[in-house]
């Protein structure tokens, strides 16, 4: 039986996930996804192999668990912003974005963003069971928020609207990952674009005025 390491078998599971996640991240600086097998993250996390595959059957549980965690402050801060509804829901949009965008700056989170990471990014779920899933939601209802106020212009797919929009979020986390220097001229950028996209001509002005 392994050695328990903590004064709970609770704290004992914790301290291994953060281990195995630790390796996972840490292969992924020095190889592709794809080339990463089981034995290396067991290996990398100083376990048996018959240990690892007592917490993870395969790299995609080990995958998700690390995008949870990765991901689980960041969804904390965006979930805080989108929920000051007393709040212009624009002002929240600018702050959201740049939580996001600042959010690949961690290491952990840099790894999503990495060039050899598209293999890895797909074998995460879709729907509810996507860490990432939550972050879209929150940003849904500010979209909400700001169409019901007035604010933005009449959006016939909030859902659609967020999710390619979305997309070009991805675009400047790659940005900021591959050179962090650019972060300030990409929040900028991602924040006019965004806002562009929601409000109507005379809202846009507005904005920009302020």
């Amino acid at each position: 039986m392994p050695r328990i390491r903590a004064a709970t078998i609770e704290e004992h599971h914790e301290m291994v996930w953060a281990d195995l996640t630790e390796a996972v991240r840490r292969l992924l600086l020095e190889r592709d996804y794809d080339s990463i097998t089981m034995g290396h993250i067991a290996t990398e996390a100083g376990l048996a192999r018959n240990t690892l595959y007592n917490y993870a059957a395969d790299k995609k549980t080990l995958v998700l668990e690390l995008a949870r965690r990765a991901s689980r402050p960041l969804a904390e801060q965006v979930s805080a912003i989108a929920g000051r509804s007393s709040e212009p829901a624009a002002e929240r949009v600018r702050e959201i974005v740049e939580v996001i965008l600042s959010g690949s700056t961690n290491p952990a989170m840099r790894l999503m963003f990495l060039p050899n990471s598209s293999p890895m990014v797909t074998d995460l779920p879709d729907g509810r069971d996507n860490p990432f899933t939550a972050l879209v939601a929150e940003v849904e209802k500010v979209v909400r928020d700001g169409v019901a106020g007035g604010e933005f212009r009449g959006v016939d797919d909030v859902r659609l609207t967020v999710e390619l929009l979305s997309g070009a979020m991805r675009a400047g986390c790659e940005r900021v990952s591959r050179d962090p220097a650019t972060l300030p001229a990409t929040v900028q950028a991602a924040q006019r674009l965004t806002l562009a996209t929601l409000t109507s001509p005379a809202a846009g002005e507005s904005c920009r005025a302020g």
